[in-house]
């Protein structure tokens, strides 16, 4: 059904619950080592969004690569 407007009503965009879970699947976690992974950055992916974060890091880290960057600016 469509509102005076022309846009379709918020009911005719709502899904059944049951019919949503069929195609939006949560993956499972299957050991704790995942949930921690999850949970926790590892140690070079810190470093890379510390760099990320200095504009001048960041731009040289394009020009010459991450782990000359990094060392440039906090080694």
């Amino acid at each position: 059904p469509k509102e005076p407007s022309g846009s379709l009503s918020t009911d005719s965009i709502k899904i059944k619950k049951d019919v949503a879970n069929s195609f939006v699947k949560r993956r499972k976690r299957s050991s704790p080592y995942e949930w921690y992974l999850e949970y926790y950055k590892s140690p070079m992916e810190q470093m890379q969004e510390r760099c990320e974060h200095y504009p001048p890091c960041d731009y040289l880290s394009d020009q010459v690569g991450f782990a000359l960057a990094y060392n440039r600016f906090f080694g």
